[in-house]
């Protein structure tokens, strides 16, 4: 058993394009940033993927839509879940205003 923090917290896709290559690059490029493990699964699959690595990111094929869930374990856990969830929202807010971050 781990004394280390492990939170959680499920976003949805809202992006059009849904988590393609540059998206998930931003969010694997902003996981490295945490030393917490950083773990995606898509809605309630129990099939976790790296969230530090973009491969695995794609992986998950998250359409618009798709439900997502974020784990953190470690000591910056909630700054790296709050962080992520910020990338996700952003990402929807730049394809609105048609600025490109």
């Amino acid at each position: 058993m781990t004394d280390r923090p492990v939170l959680e917290r499920e976003v949805t896709v809202q992006s059009e394009l849904g988590l393609h290559a540059r998206p998930a690059a931003s969010f694997a490029a902003l996981s490295n940033r945490f030393q917490s493990e950083i773990w995606v699964s898509r809605g309630s699959d129990e099939e976790w993927v790296n969230g530090k690595s973009v491969l695995s990111l794609l992986s998950l094929a998250a359409a618009q839509g798709t439900r997502l869930r974020i784990r953190a374990e470690g000591e910056d856990a909630r700054e790296a879940l709050e962080a992520l969830e910020d990338l996700i929202r952003e990402s929807r807010e730049t394809r609105e205003t048609g600025t490109d971050a």
